[in-house]
């Protein structure tokens, strides 16, 4: 159903009031004033019709139909019967003007009553005035309410649309940084066994067929996360419907070591403690850290052993992965730069957890991540609302 366009309301407004008007005046004579002749029925219609733009021109509408007032008074007519148009127009002034304007223009129709008072003998100036400043004063608080709810509303419309850009900001970031792990950690598996491959492709072809099927068997996972994602991405458009492919867990991390195996560096995988099923998010959180940290180690440095150390304890997950490479980790990411790292310390802090990430006194490279789980993830969850 279609909203009335303003003018149209307004305009049904100014005739009602108009009719009402012309209906009050007739009955002038019974409150002891003259007959109202057709000049003052013009009048009394001219004092109402400009309030169909009130909303256009707010302050020449009022000293439109204040004017007409005053020489509708000054005819000797019955004053009230002459004042709907003016009450509404400054009501309309004070719901859109600041209060210094409202007040003023509550002044100015004040003074049109007093003027009533002054000119006839049947109104009581005492009670003209009380009369006058307790309407006005009505119709410039209630203005300045409906003012105030306005830029509230407007106010919160804006606080939302802003909180729906960081949202959408924030979502294109996570896309960003899944990409990234998914991408760079199999691109440098490939890369180091292309490398392979055509280094060893004319002395030794069984070497050179195990590292093409490892760009293989990784090409096709990269695939198979980047399909799920964008799946994702078009059933979340649809409705929010879950993919059928699952995020990493750490139940893949045998599958990473050895992929990361392949592409020529030794990893020692253990654990410590009673394995248990963890939340999604911890687990994928804890997953793509250690994707991460090895794709370091596979870009970053040479002859390295890397051991990844997986402790469940009562109320978390310590995830540790170290190398003793003989390569530099580059200064912006042992800073804390580069898309990666960045990834890791929010992907921690998400879950309420901590990071350290650094070169380790004996050499090589360290990355400890520790994650609350159970109750404690979802009591530091509740304190990060409240």
């Amino acid at each position: 159903m279609r909203t009335p366009r303003p003018v149209v309301v307004d305009s049904l407004i100014a005739l009602a009031m108009a009719a009402a008007a012309v209906r009050l005046g007739q009955g002038s004579v019974t409150q002891g004033w003259p007959e109202p002749d057709t000049t003052a029925y013009a009048l009394l219609i001219l004092a109402q019709l400009p309030v169909a733009l009130r909303r256009r021109a707010p302050l020449v509408v009022f000293v439109a139909v204040q004017m007409v007032g005053v020489v509708y008074i000054g005819l000797g007519y019955w004053p009230v019967a002459s004042a709907f148009g003016s009450l509404l127009a400054l009501y309309t002034v004070a719901s859109v003007y600041s209060v210094r304007i409202a007040v003023g223009c509550a002044a100015g129709m004040t003074a049109k009553w007093v003027y009533a008072g002054v000119v006839s003998d049947q109104l009581s100036l005492g009670v003209v005035v009380g009369q006058a400043l307790l309407y006005c004063s009505v119709l410039v608080w209630s203005g300045t309410l409906a003012r105030r709810s306005q830029e509230l509303a407007e106010q919160l419309r804006a606080e939302q649309a802003e909180r729906a850009r960081q949202e959408v900001a924030a979502e294109r970031g996570r896309i960003a940084r899944e990409l990234h792990d998914i991408v760079a950690h199999h691109m440098s598996v490939i890369s180091v066994q292309a490398g392979l491959a055509r280094f060893v492709l004319d002395s030794d072809a069984a070497t050179a067929r195990g590292a093409l099927g490892t760009i293989e068997d990784t090409s096709t996972e990269a695939l198979e996360e980047l399909r799920r994602m964008l799946k994702v991405l078009r059933e979340d458009d649809l409705g929010g419907a879950e993919s059928a492919a699952p995020m990493p867990t750490l139940a893949r991390l045998d599958d990473l070591v050895q992929r990361v195996r392949a592409g020529g560096v030794p990893v020692e995988l253990s654990v410590e403690g009673i394995v248990r099923p963890l939340p999604p998010g911890v687990e994928l959180c804890a997953y793509r850290v250690v994707q991460e940290a090895l794709t370091n180690v596979l870009k970053h440095t040479r002859h390295a052993g890397a051991q990844v150390q997986l402790r469940y304890t009562q109320h978390g997950l310590t995830v540790s992965v170290t190398n003793d490479g003989e390569g530099v980790i580059p200064a912006r990411v042992s800073e804390g730069g580069g898309q990666g790292l960045i990834g890791m310390r929010e992907r921690a802090k998400l879950y309420g957890g901590t990071i350290r990430v650094g070169p380790r006194a004996e050499g090589g490279f360290a990355v400890r991540l520790t994650l609350p789980t159970s109750a404690t993830a979802a009591r530091w969850r509740g304190e990060l609302k409240g």
